[in-house]
């Protein structure tokens, strides 16, 4: 195993949880500033968006919360194989409760059988973390995804007859549009949707989940896929849906589109969506587990 300084790391792993959670990333704030300007003056969209505008610029200046919603702790980590990665869980899982006690992150974790709340935000696979073997420097991929964007992602199976959606790309599009339209401003849009397209019913979920780490504006590999991202986040902003529901020209900042292998017999389609506070960082580690660089 690859030794790291349990300081360093711990260290590490506390600034990439607090700068999640106070900091609202780069790209996501340029495309909030973009969406500003693509409303009325006065009105209702363009003061929402400029109120939103305001309370992350107050966060990243006080090191507040950007959303009093911890949301549900998601990492995903990729490291060498000498790389002990049950000390990257321990030191996860200790920003965690440290950020918790500080009074950063709301405690947020409850026993769905009893109804008590750790008090810590850890848990019964809480919080999550998802390891993948990797022959480069060691990467953690961090996310607060709230409760409200995650109570509107949803799954459909194709063919839908509701939706006369076949299994195309036709087909995912009307079912990525009706996943908005159903949404309307209860994920807080203007929103980030993420989409898996095949994949079983857990894979999915999680391909749709990582894909939310894809900064907004950059081009998706596949020219199919890039042009369906074009034309999902230009119909889903002539909804009228606007900045949390209130109405406007903007309800998406941006649609990633992944790809996953099928079954013959099956056909999902997973919408991951989330709200404007899209609360996620990536960083890489030197060998010692210090921080080499923000990406």
């Amino acid at each position: 195993m690859i030794p790291m300084d349990s300081s360093k790391l711990g260290r590490s792993m506390y600034e990439l949880m607090m700068r999640t959670s106070t900091e609202l990333p780069e790209d996501v704030t340029c495309a909030l500033e973009k969406a500003r300007e693509r409303e009325p003056v006065h009105s209702t969209a363009a003061n929402t968006l400029d109120i939103i505008l305001k309370s992350a610029e107050l966060s990243r200046a006080n090191r507040l919360p950007i959303c009093q919603d911890t949301g549900v702790p998601f990492a995903v980590v990729r490291a060498p194989q000498a790389v002990d990665t049950a000390e990257i869980t321990r030191a996860l899982v200790s920003a965690l409760k440290t950020l918790t006690i500080e009074g950063v992150l709301r405690q947020n974790c409850v026993d769905p059988v009893n109804g008590s709340n750790s008090g810590d935000n850890t848990g019964p696979h809480v919080p999550q973390v998802h390891y993948e073997p990797s022959e480069g420097p060691i990467r953690v991929d961090f996310m607060l995804k709230g409760g409200g964007s995650e109570n509107v992602s949803t799954q459909y199976s194709l063919p839908c007859d509701e939706l006369r959606a076949g299994r195309d790309l036709e087909g995912v599009r009307r079912c990525v549009l009706d996943a908005v339209f159903k949404a309307q401003g209860r994920g807080c849009a203007p929103g980030f949707i993420s989409v898996c397209i095949g994949g079983d019913r857990a894979s999915g979920y999680l391909v749709a989940k990582k894909g939310l780490f894809r900064k907004l504006g950059e081009a998706n590999p596949d020219v199919d896929l890039a042009r369906l991202e074009s034309v999902i986040t230009e119909e889903a902003n002539m909804l009228g849906i606007g900045p949390m529901g209130l109405g406007g020209n903007t309800t998406l900042l941006g649609c990633a589109l992944n790809a996953a292998g099928r079954h013959p017999a099956s056909f999902f389609v997973t919408v991951s969506y989330s709200c404007w506070a899209t609360r996620r960082y990536s960083v890489e580690l030197d060998e010692t587990g210090g921080v080499a660089r923000w990406l």
